[in-house]
């Protein structure tokens, strides 16, 4: 009764502190979730660096972070700075065209003109603002209070993001160096049978590189597309390449996808190169093509790579997102793949305890030889036993008439006590 006791207070502390420690833990589980699926998608090259560098895990753990920072974060940088600066010379080339062209005060009231039969608050805005001499003491006021809120939400979203980035490359660093560790401390932890555990863990490997694959292939063939239609829509001055590359690159983002620059597109193309038929093509060819392909190419490589059925592997991706932000990306089809595995060994579990005393039975006779024998002997008995019963009351049931040579009922017996009546003579 004592150990009953002390294993309840064990278990409620336990359940106390570990409520605590998740607490504390949850504002890093998307960095050390990213890290544990960056770990496993480069777990080839980082195996390659280890036998380049046999007897130093410290230092093939570095090297094989810094790749991985190269490779993630520099095609990241390059396209920001060719952006930045394709969006400068872009920016420069419309003030020079409007203060040069002798109509540019033409095309400014004609786009007056334009906003004042399609929206009421665009068109006070741009004459408070652009159209009218400016107000400076009663602009003043609220750009500053609108200004100071950007920056404020701006600072705090690039503060949040560059904290998470640098818990997730520690991470990363510490999984590389000490993750086999990890692995079993908490396989010898767990309750569960070490075939399931290893089970579980050859599923989120699977399925994290099915959806960096996954991600990466529809990125590319979304930007392929979306280059495609750039090409024949826009002007041969136009940077072509510059927004295939913005539309591969942000068509990895959910919520954002590859509609982030073509949708931009149309709206240069109507308002400002006025081509309205252009325009109008783009965005139906964007819509019904482009951002199309993500639905098609997702699903394919999911249920080719991870063995889950496309329809779940779509759904599994947009409720994700849905539910979890962009993070849903990655654990919406991890989950669905945790369920399929949880179910296949709850069914193994149920059939191993239906079949568990027959085979209980046969390991104790196997362990014990004599006792099998003797069980043997003790059926073999029981089945003689049963079959002279059967002969003998089948034999006494057809008993034949030794004078007539017919068959005769048996002799109806007479209960003790009783004697035969006999009748008056």
């Amino acid at each position: 009764m004592p150990r009953v006791v002390s294993f309840i207070v064990l278990v409620a502390i336990l359940l106390l502190i570990g409520s605590m420690f998740f607490r504390v833990m949850l504002q890093f589980v998307v960095p050390l979730f990213l890290a544990s699926v960056l770990v496993v998608v480069f777990k080839p090259l980082h195996e390659w660096i280890q036998k380049r560098l046999p007897g130093k895990p410290k230092v093939a753990a570095l090297a094989t972070t810094a790749v991985i920072l190269v490779s993630v974060l520099g095609p990241a940088t390059w396209l920001g700075m060719n952006s930045y600066r394709e969006f400068n010379d872009q920016w420069g080339f419309l003030i020079e065209r409007d203060h040069e062209a002798p109509e540019a005060t033409k095309q400014r009231n004609e786009l007056i003109a334009m906003l004042e039969e399609r929206g009421g608050h665009l068109l006070d805005w741009y004459k408070e603002t652009l159209g009218q001499p400016l107000d400076t003491k009663k602009l003043l006021p609220q750009v500053s209070f609108w200004g100071l809120g950007t920056i404020t939400s701006g600072l705090h979203l690039v503060i949040s993001l560059l904290f998470g980035v640098a818990i997730m490359v520690l991470a990363l660093y510490y999984f590389l160096v000490d993750g086999d560790a990890m692995i079993e401390t908490l396989m010898r932890l767990s309750p569960l049978d070490d075939d399931y555990e290893r089970e579980l863990l050859d599923k989120f490997a699977n399925v994290s590189r099915a959806v960096v694959l996954a991600s990466l292939l529809s990125a590319v063939a979304q930007g392929i597309l979306a280059g495609i239609g750039y090409y024949f829509v826009l002007d041969t001055d136009a940077p072509v390449f510059l927004l295939t590359a913005a539309t591969m690159a942000l068509a990895i983002v959910p919520f954002v996808g590859a509609a982030a620059v073509w949708l931009p597109t149309c709206l240069w193309l109507y308002f400002i190169d006025e081509r309205l038929g252009a325009a109008v093509g783009l965005g139906i060819y964007g819509a019904a093509i482009v951002s199309s392909a993500d639905n098609l190419v997702k699903p394919y490589v999911l249920h080719g790579q991870s063995n889950l059925h496309p329809l779940l592997a779509l759904l599994s991706v947009l409720g994700g997102v849905q539910v979890l932000g962009p993070i849903g990306i990655l654990v919406g089809p991890m989950l669905v793949a945790f369920i399929q595995a949880l179910l296949n060994m709850l069914n193994k579990e149920l059939r191993l305890m239906s079949n568990e005393p027959n085979k209980q039975e046969s390991e104790y006779l196997a362990a014990n030889p004599a006792v099998a024998v003797q069980a043997e002997a003790a059926a073999f008995e029981a089945d003689a036993l049963l079959g002279s019963l059967g002969r003998n009351k089948h034999e006494t049931k057809k008993e034949p008439d030794q004078a007539t040579g017919t068959q005769q009922p048996p002799a109806k017996q007479v209960p003790k006590g009783k004697k035969k009546r006999r009748g008056k003579k």
